[in-house]
């Protein structure tokens, strides 16, 4: 007798970047799973009991808990084909050190997004642009990071350009002027079915009023725009 395969359930904000990841990963596998979406700003504590850090994503396997978004597709990425990993191992840890970098520009995007001021904004808008420019020197003619194969660093990276898109129409800036590569990188990423599924329907809708709900230089730039 055969013991049925376990079904995944993701843990989820459903505007959380890293989340994304972990959505395009299951996705590009074609992994039938559940989605649970939880409020961050009142988290539940059958949820603060299962996820050490208090954050999402995190992955149910029974009565497994797996939490952080890389070490999660990591395991999707073992455990369902097809492989979005290099076979050679120093491809694929040099695939693991542009995921951790990915995640840092995730970071940067948060600054930029909630900066106070005007300033502020302008000030991580510099850092988040020198992390592009290292980000374009490292990519070759693409569409993907590896070339024509997909991988977990386009899943990683994914939710950065998608956010940068949304960003640029409440206060352009210009962020992705003058790279190419990144530039056609992102545009490749938007027309995947993987990333166009990984967020909700009204995703752009829930991402704009929730920046335009909050008191941030964003949210007044975002205010001028549309008086």
């Amino acid at each position: 007798m055969t013991t049925a395969p376990m079904k995944p359930e993701l843990i989820s904000f459903a505007l959380c970047p890293y989340v994304q990841r972990s959505v395009i990963a299951l996705l590009e596998k074609e992994v039938e799973f559940d989605i649970t979406y939880i409020d961050l700003q009142n988290k539940p504590d059958w949820f603060l009991a299962i996820s050490p850090f208090g954050k999402v994503p995190v992955l149910r396997m029974g009565e497994t808990v797996i939490f952080e978004s890389a070490v999660i597709n990591e395991y999707l990425d073992e455990t369902n084909p097809p492989q979005l990993h290099p076979a050679d191992p120093l491809q694929r840890a040099l695939n693991r050190a542009w995921i951790e970098f990915g995640g840092s520009m995730l970071l940067d995007q948060y600054a930029v997004m909630t900066a106070p001021d005007e300033a502020a904004f302008m000030e991580h808008t510099v850092v988040y642009r020198g992390k592009l420019e290292k980000l374009e020197a490292q990519l070759g003619n693409g569409p993907y990071f590896n070339g024509d194969d997909f991988s977990l660093v386009d899943a990683a990276v994914a939710p950065v350009f998608s956010r940068i898109e949304l960003t640029e129409t409440l206060r352009p800036t210009g962020l992705l002027d003058g790279f190419s590569k990144a530039g056609a990188w992102s545009e490749a990423l938007s027309a995947r079915p993987s990333v166009q599924q990984s967020v909700p329907a009204d995703f752009r809708e829930m991402y704009i009023e929730r920046i335009r709900d909050s008191d941030t230089f964003l949210a007044r730039a975002a205010a001028a725009i549309s008086s």
